[in-house]
C-alpha cells in the first residue's frame, strides 16, 4: 500500500492489512475499496503529524468529521466546477474500515487494545435481524456496536426498470456491450461473476452431457477462482444459472466480433477488450464501469452494472417467482439478503392506496 502526505511510501502494516483480507477469501473490489479507505486514513495522520497507531478516540472522531467537511477534489482535470463532499454513509463506510484496520493492528501488537475496546459498546438488540439465533438464554443479543458514525438515513438500493434496460441496449454499438447487458440481466449476476467467466462456462447447446454436465438447456456457470483481470464470484457455491435463446444469440453475433480481433483467440476470459487497448486482454472491472458510463449517457441514465442486477431481481419477485428459485440464482446463501429486492412501483403505491378507500367507502354505505 502507497500512501503519504506529500512522498508517497509504502505502509508495511497497510500491506499487512490487505494481505489479512486476500487470505481471508475477501473479493478483489473489497480489498481495492479497503485500500483505498486505509491509506486515506494513513494520508489524513501522516498531514496532521499523528501517529495512526497511537490516535484518540477523539482524534478519530476530528477524522469522522474531516472526510464530510473536506472538499473533494474536481471531477475536472482542468479543475472548478461545484464543491463536492462526501455524504454521511461514506464518511461511516470509510470509518469502519479504519476501525479494522485498528483492531486487526490490536491483535499483531501494533494497537493499544484500550483503544479498539472504545471503538465499540454493548447494544442490547430489541429487534432480532431475520434468521438471528439469540441463544437459549437471550446471550446473544447483547452485541458490541461502532461508536464512531453519524446518525444517517438509509438512501436506497437503486436498480433499472425493464424500459431502462431496454433503452440501455438500444444505446449499445457493438455486439459484445449488448452481450454484457443482456447477460446481466438475464442471469442477475454481479459484474465480477460476468468478467469472471470462461469460455468453458459457456454450456449453450440444448444438452451439455458431453461436457459431463448435467445441466438441462443453455446455461452458463459461475465459479470462483483466480482471474488474470481480478474478477472474483463473490459467492463460494458454483451456481449454473439458465439463460435464454436470445441471449445465446447475442453471444454468437459476439462471437463473431470478437473473431476479427486476433489478439483475443487466446484468451480464455468470455469478456475481452475489442475496440481499445490493450486488445484481446480481458475486461477489468473499470473497462465495465466506462462503458456503462457511456452507455448510461447516451441513455439519459443513471446506470451501473449492479443495478441491472438488482432490476433483474425485481422483475423476477414481482413476476410472482418464488423467492428460494430467485435467491438461487442470485447466489444468496441468506434468506435475509432478498429484502433489498422488493422495490414496488408507483401504480403499485397508487392501487394500494385506492383499493384501501374503496373498501372503506364499500363499508360506510
Amino acid at each position: 500500500m502507497i500512501v503519504g502526505a506529500d512522498d508517497y511510501v509504502l505502509h508495511d502494516e497497510g500491506s499487512l492489512f490487505l494481505a489479512a483480507l486476500r487470505n481471508a477469501g475477501k473479493a478483489y473490489n473489497t480489498e481495492r475499496t479497503y485500500a483505498g479507505r486505509t491509506a486515506l486514513y494513513l494520508s489524513y495522520c501522516t498531514f496532521h503529524r499523528l501517529q495512526w497507531a497511537q490516535v484518540t478516540v477523539w482524534q478519530l472522531a476530528r477524522f469522522l468529521r474531516w472526510l464530510v467537511e473536506e472538499p473533494l477534489p474536481s471531477r475536472s482535470r482542468a479543475g472548478g466546477g461545484p464543491e463536492r463532499f462526501r455524504d454521511t454513509n461514506t464518511a461511516n463506510a470509510i470509518v469502519g474500515t479504519v476501525c479494522e484496520f485498528l483492531t486487526f493492528g490490536s491483535r499483531m501488537g501494533w494497537v493499544d487494545h484500550e483503544l479498539t475496546d472504545q471503538l465499540t459498546e454493548p447494544r442490547y438488540l430489541r429487534y432480532l435481524p431475520p434468521n438471528f439465533n439469540p441463544g437459549e438464554n437471550n446471550e446473544h443479543r447483547t452485541v458490541r456496536s461502532r461508536q464512531l458514525k453519524f446518525a444517517s438515513v438509509d438512501s436506497g438500493i437503486e436498480w433499472l426498470t425493464v424500459d431502462q434496460i431496454a433503452r440501455l441496449v438500444e444505446a449499445t454499438r457493438h455486439a459484445r456491450d449488448r452481450f454484457l447487458v443482456l447477460l446481466l440481466w438475464c442471469t442477475g449476476m454481479r459484474i465480477g461473476e460476468a468478467l469472471g467467466l470462461r469460455r468453458e462456462d459457456m454450456h449453450l447447446l440444448p444438452d451439455a452431457q458431453a461436457f459431463g454436465c448435467q445441466e438441462k438447456g443453455p446455461h452458463v456457470h459461475v465459479r470462483r477462482r483466480l482471474n488474470s483481470n481480478g474478477a472474483w464470484a463473490k459467492s463460494r457455491r458454483p451456481r449454473a444459472i439458465p439463460v435464454t435463446s436470445d441471449l445465446v444469440g447475442c453471444y454468437t453475433d459476439y462471437l463473431y466480433e470478437r473473431a476479427a480481433v486476433l489478439e483475443a483467440e487466446f484468451t480464455e476470459q468470455v469478456l475481452v477488450n475489442l475496440f481499445r487497448a490493450p486488445l484481446g486482454r480481458a475486461m477489468t472491472y473499470s473497462n465495465a464501469k466506462d462503458l456503462f458510463d457511456r452507455l448510461a449517457h447516451r441513455a439519459d441514465l443513471i446506470a451501473r452494472p449492479h443495478m441491472v442486477r438488482h432490476g433483474a431481481a425485481t422483475e423476477w419477485i414481482r413476476q410472482g417467482h418464488d423467492r428460494a428459485v430467485v435467491k438461487d440464482l442470485l447466489g444468496h446463501e441468506s434468506d435475509s439478503s432478498m429484502g433489498v429486492y422488493v422495490h414496488t412501483s408507483d401504480e403499485e403505491r397508487r392501487a394500494a392506496v385506492e383499493r384501501a378507500d374503496a373498501r372503506r367507502r364499500e363499508l360506510a354505505r
